[in-house]
């Protein structure tokens, strides 16, 4: 069976930090594309960042660039989203999703697999 669980997520302040884990199981983590989206109250569901496992190829949406960092440790599954320098438009539910195509893409179509979601607020 195919899992993501996110944490990670919780209350910080304007210009703090917050490291978003999404841990997999139930599949071959190396063969896959992980996405971050994030959703907020009244708004779609955004792409936020997406790496490819096999080439760790990374993408980013432009609100996010020079401030988030996605990165992963394939030995343990895991998907990281560094982020820093954090606004109050980055208060959101934050979703980690696997394709199985391994195409990272930050639209969510291709996605196959999501977790259920953390909650990120940030504070002004």
């Amino acid at each position: 069976e195919v899992q993501l669980v996110e944490s990670g997520g919780g209350l910080v302040q304007a210009g703090g930090s917050l490291r978003l884990s999404c841990a997999a199981s139930g599949f071959t983590f190396d063969d896959y594309a992980i996405g971050w989206f994030r959703q907020a109250p009244g708004k779609e569901r955004e792409g936020v960042s997406c790496i490819s496992s096999s080439d760790g190829s990374t993408y980013y949406t432009n609100s996010v660039k020079g401030r988030f960092t996605i990165s992963s440790d394939n030995a343990k599954n895991t998907v990281y989203l560094q982020m820093n320098s954090l606004k109050p438009e980055d208060t959101a539910v934050y979703y980690c999703a696997a394709d199985l195509g391994g195409v990272a893409t930050l639209w969510y179509g291709p996605y196959d697999y999501w977790g259920q979601g953390t909650q990120v607020t940030v504070s002004s």
